[in-house]
């Protein structure tokens, strides 16, 4: 028996808007015992600045949670908490690793309720942090405002806007292919056809929103400013957190947790596109078995998944996880459509999509190259450069408390004696991996499933595309900066990745901060 197909409604999710809340997020709790929170959100910006922030939330009573009736109540105190929680942790001249109760006491009660943990996820930031500026219109990019930022720049209003116009642009995908799915089970191909040429479309409109970020979002203000404020506890002893942050709930029995940092690979959306549309994800490294088509079929050793995409699943909200775990049950549309490859309308419409798909993750790549890796590079060149010649340029100014990293030059530079390259390990991200690897591999595997084998080989990575050569190009100009300095780097330096709030090392496990 076929597993039902599963209802937007019975998850809390929109037919219009998708992921997003079914109704606007509220700008303000209703009940007066949660002014508090309300005044310390509304001066937020001011009190980071100050460096106040810490010394007025330990002040606070611990507020319960008693009062919140509504799931868009709850979704408030969350967000609230989850940006208070982070500013408190990174806004001193340290990271503080203790959250105190007024932060964790109704933090994970909230966290609980949602099914989220305790942490500034997507959902905080994003789904859950904007408001229309005419709510008589469209929830379109010119149309959208945050409720909530760390610094109150535009660069990080647009930032998590262009996050929700994604989201919803893509939410008519979602009833759009589940009806595909239906339609495949009743065998109908005009109809899944049809599906399939709609879904392309949007998704490609989706690359066209993505690249707007550019329009106001500074990559020097996001990645100094904006980037640190989202980091996580995991994996953060380089940045000060070596044990994470303890949570204090006030019980006496406080405990030590490690959560990843915000990352729009927290998103439901595009993992939903992977679902339908058959895409598979391995760890990153691991080539495809080429030697056999069948790997899917009874009594083969299923696939393996990538262990980040799966992580990402568990900082959604939890109706999100639990329905896109319900669709892949479902999921069908790459064996029909392989069971009507004589239909060859069909194929090209469902090839379309993969290729739109690949294109969306190309400029995605694109946009971390010039945000992160770019950014990074010049950082860690500056740094080079004054340890060589300490009056050649001023230090930073940014605090150590907004994780900023010290580099190590002793084990960067070459040795005279030897001429091994340094150091051996590979900077990481926020879920371990390396970064521009992980994305890269994620875009070619989106082309794997393609019908028609000529498709399927030019999406799987056999030509390089322009995310591809200015990747290659900026690393061959920092190698050849980095050795005139005297410095020696890693042979595929391609592979750089740099954490939430600069660079760390990491497990080998993982993903890194991927948006799509």
């Amino acid at each position: 028996m076929l597993a039902p197909i599963p209802r937007l409604e019975d998850y809390g999710l929109s037919p219009n808007y998708g992921f997003l809340p079914p109704e606007l997020p509220l700008q303000r709790l209703p009940h007066p015992v949660y002014d508090k929170w309300e005044r310390i959100i509304n001066n937020f910006q001011s009190l980071l600045l100050s460096k106040r922030l810490r010394t007025v939330i330990d002040r606070l009573p611990v507020l319960p949670t008693s009062h919140l009736d509504t799931e868009r109540e709850w979704r408030r105190a969350y967000s609230m908490l989850a940006f208070m929680a982070h500013g408190y942790i990174w806004g001193g001249e340290k990271p503080s690793e203790i959250l105190p109760p007024p932060i964790t006491y109704p933090l994970l009660q909230v966290s609980a309720h949602l099914g989220v943990p305790p942490v500034a996820t997507y959902s905080a930031v994003c789904l859950w942090n904007y408001k229309p500026i005419f709510f008589s219109d469209n929830l379109t990019l010119d149309n959208l405002a945050t409720l909530t930022t760390f610094t109150g720049s535009l660069d990080e209003q647009w930032f998590y806007l262009v996050s929700v116009a994604l989201e919803a642009r893509g939410g008519p995908a979602i009833p759009l292919m589940l009806d595909a799915i239906n339609a495949a089970r009743c065998d109908q191909p005009e109809e899944v056809m049809r599906c399939l040429r709609s879904f392309a479309e949007i998704i490609d409109d989706l690359g066209g929103l993505l690249v707007r970020m550019y329009e106001n979002c500074d990559s020097h203000v996001f990645y100094h400013r904006i980037r640190p404020y989202l980091a996580g506890s995991k994996n953060m002893r380089d940045a000060g957190l070596p044990h994470g942050v303890k949570y204090d709930d006030g019980s006496g029995n406080p405990t030590w947790r490690q959560y990843g940092g915000g990352s729009n690979a927290q998103s439901s959306l595009i993992q939903f596109f992977d679902i339908v549309l058959g895409i598979e994800h391995r760890p990153t490294g691991e080539k495809r078995n080429e030697s056999s088509e069948s790997e899917a079929e009874p009594g083969m050793a299923p696939q393996a998944r990538h262990n980040f995409i799966q992580e990402m699943r568990q900082y959604m909200p939890g109706p999100h996880r639990k329905f896109l775990e319900a669709v892949e049950n479902v999921a069908n549309i790459r064996d029909y459509v392989e069971s009507h490859r004589s239909n060859t309308q069909l194929r090209i419409a469902y090839d379309a999509c993969l290729a739109m798909l690949r294109a969306l993750r190309d400029k995605h790549i694109q946009m971390v190259s010039r945000y992160i890796i770019v950014k990074s590079r010049e950082s860690r060149s500056m740094s080079h450069t004054r340890h060589q010649d300490p009056s050649a340029m001023p230090a930073p100014t940014r605090g150590a408390g907004i994780a900023s990293v010290k580099y190590d030059h002793s084990g960067g530079k070459k040795s005279e004696n030897s001429g091994s390259r340094s150091g051996g390990k590979r900077l990481r991200g926020t879920g371990g991996t390396a970064l521009i690897p992980f994305l890269r591999q994620a875009r070619d595997e989106t082309g794997e499933p393609a019908i028609n084998a000529w498709a399927r080989k030019l999406m799987s990575g056999a030509r390089k595309s322009q995310a591809d050569a200015e990747i290659e190009a900026d690393s061959r100009a920092y190698a050849r900066e980095l050795g005139m300095l005297g410095y020696d780097i890693p042979a595929d330096e391609s592979g750089l990745v740099v954490g939430m709030a600069g660079s760390w090392n990491m497990e080998d496990n993982g993903g890194g901060l991927c948006q799509y």
